[in-house]
Order: C-alpha cells, then sequence, then structure tokens
C-alpha cells in the first residue's frame, strides 16, 4: 500500500510517498480501506511547523525538534477491509469514516483503528468525499457555538472567514440553531457563504460588517480583540479560532472584559461529539461543502493549497 510521510519541517516537498505492507488487524482491531481523507490547515501547520505567534516551541516539543513525528492525515472515509478477532459492530465491505487524531496516519490506503476508537458507519446520506471531509470543520464549529458560546436562537452570529472547514460549518449550525447569520469572505466566495446560509457577506478586505452582533467566530484571528470589541452587542461572546499563545493566556486569565467575553482554546474531538455531529447532520444542520478534490498522488499539492487558507470548501484527497 501507499504510505505518506513527512521527512523534514517545512514545504510540501517533504511529503513523501513509500510502498508499505498492508498491515494486519491484531484483536480489537479494524483494517479500513482508506477511500477519501482530508487535507486541512492544521495539516499544513504540524508540517511546515508555522503556527501562531508563540507556540511554535510547544509544537515541536510535543511531535518531534528536527521534524514532524506524526503522520499526515487524521480523518479519513474508508470501508472495512477485515477484522481482527473479537470484533463485533463491524462488517467487513461496511462503509465507514473516523478520526485518527493527532498521531495522525490517514493518508495511506489502508489504516488500523481500535473498534472501539473513534470510528463510525458512514451515514447513507454522506458519501466518501463528503465523509472524509466531515469532522475538522464541523466538530471545530459545533463545540464553540453550542458549548462555548451558547448561541441563543435569534441571536446575532459573524461569521468571520466563512467559507473554509471551520467557517462553512460554523455558518450551517450557527443558522440551524436559529440565529441570524452574516459571514466575510472573499468576493469570489459570496455565493458559497449564502449558499451555507449566511444572510448578509461582506469582504473582509473592506470596512468590518455593520454590528452589532452577540456572537463573532472569528476562524483565522484575523479580527483580533481590538477589531472585534466595536462590532459586539453588550454581553457579547467573541470566538478566536486562531490564536497566538499570548491571546490564549490572555484569555484564559481574563476571559470576560468590559461585559463581552472571550472564547478560545482546542475542541474536543470524542466520540460523543462524534455522534453529536452526525446527529446534528442527520437534522439537515450541517454536510461539509467539498472544495478541490485531487488524487493522493497530488498530495503536496493539497498541502500547497490548504497552505494558502483561502480554500472554499473543504480540500479532499481520493485513494482510488
Amino acid at each position: 500500500m501507499r504510505v505518506a510521510s513527512y521527512t523534514a519541517y517545512g514545504g510540501p516537498e517533504t511529503i513523501v510517498i513509500r510502498e508499505a505492507a498492508v498491515p494486519v488487524p491484531a484483536a480489537g482491531e479494524v483494517l479500513v480501506r482508506v477511500h477519501a481523507a482530508p487535507v486541512t490547515a492544521g495539516d499544513a501547520r504540524l508540517r511546515s511547523g508555522r503556527v501562531p505567534r508563540g507556540l511554535g516551541p510547544m509544537l515541536r516539543l510535543a511531535i518531534g525538534l528536527t521534524r514532524p513525528r506524526v503522520a499526515p492525515g487524521w480523518a479519513f472515509s474508508g470501508e472495512v477491509a477485515a477484522l481482527g478477532p473479537g470484533v463485533a459492530g463491524f462488517t467487513p465491505g461496511q462503509r465507514v469514516f473516523g478520526l485518527t487524531g493527532f498521531k495522525g496516519g490517514a493518508h495511506r490506503d489502508h489504516l488500523v483503528i481500535r473498534a472501539d476508537g473513534r470510528i463510525l458507519p458512514l451515514p447513507e446520506t454522506l458519501n466518501h468525499l463528503t465523509g472524509a471531509a466531515f469532522f475538522f470543520g464541523g466538530l471545530t464549529a459545533a463545540e464553540f457555538l453550542i458549548d462555548r458560546a451558547k448561541l441563543a436562537p435569534g441571536e446575532r452570529l459573524l461569521v468571520c472567514g466563512a467559507t473554509g472547514a471551520v467557517g462553512g460549518a460554523a455558518v450551517q449550525i450557527g443558522r440551524h440553531l436559529g440565529a441570524e447569520v452574516s459571514a466575510t469572505a472573499s468576493h469570489v466566495n459570496h455565493p458559497l457563504a449564502r449558499d451555507l446560509g449566511a444572510e448578509a457577506v461582506t469582504d473582509y478586505r473592506d470596512a468590518p460588517p455593520p454590528g452589532p452582533f452577540d456572537v463573532i467566530l472569528d476562524v483565522m484571528g484575523r479580527l483580533g480583540r481590538a477589531g472585534a470589541w466595536p462590532l459586539l452587542a453588550p454581553g457579547g461572546r467573541y470566538v478566536q479560532i486562531t490564536a497566538s499563545l499570548a491571546e490564549f493566556l490572555g484569555a484564559s486569565l481574563r476571559p470576560v472584559r468590559e461585559g463581552r467575553r472571550i472564547i478560545t482554546g482546542s475542541n474536543k474531538d470524542d466520540l460523543p461529539s462524534m455522534r453529536r455531529l452526525v446527529a446534528l447532520h442527520r437534522a439537515g444542520g450541517y454536510t461539509p461543502a467539498l472544495g478541490p478534490v485531487l488524487p493522493f498522488e497530488r498530495l503536496a499539492e493539497a498541502h500547497a493549497i490548504a497552505e494558502s487558507f483561502h480554500k472554499p470548501g473543504n480540500l479532499v484527497v481520493t485513494m482510488d
């Protein structure tokens, strides 16, 4: 089978695809034949080592000082190829999707995952492309809007960066929760933002959209607290998905300022969160928007697109 790996921190040229033996599932494990996997901004950051200011040393301590000691790809969609001894609840040929998590390893033709791990049956309403794209943006948007910001029906939501994986999911989930959704995106992506459910769309390079808003979800952190504060209503919540170490510490130590709240941090990617997102999808609240789809052998090109942080929708590579 083909397996992707990183040779060093750096550009997309540090990705190599090599041949390896197909693994044999042990007791309690499932062998999945991968059909598709996303290539995300997170993949690009781990490969390059370029993360928000102040987080670089922490990243290298976690995954390697001289090269990333994690494998590319953290989500997948595919079918069950074989079962290890003692596995119940899955059958060969069954369509599945899930997460390999921070350690990666989804950018390959076959992967092994624990049957009681982060793997679920793929709903009939999703194909392998949308299944691969399903979790990255959706889990982030759902947790920050539902659990952290506690977005309520009738509230005014602004999504800054509304047509990528996280922003596109946030627009859909916000609309499903009954919020009035506004969005910022590049002019060429305005139709997509409206298709996802945004009622008003402005170009992020122009003047800020007129407020006030009860919740602002800032995917790339471009607004910052200084830009968000004048747009927030009293009691409003500013959700900063991408934050520097200083911004993260500031939000942790002093989350409430002038009656408004700053929310940042990371999200959970456990089975309960995954199941909730599937339930949101079945209720009509979320389906990932697809962007570029490339064959697996063009993985380095996919990384270059992801690294631009301007891709519309979700970027996916196919192993078929």
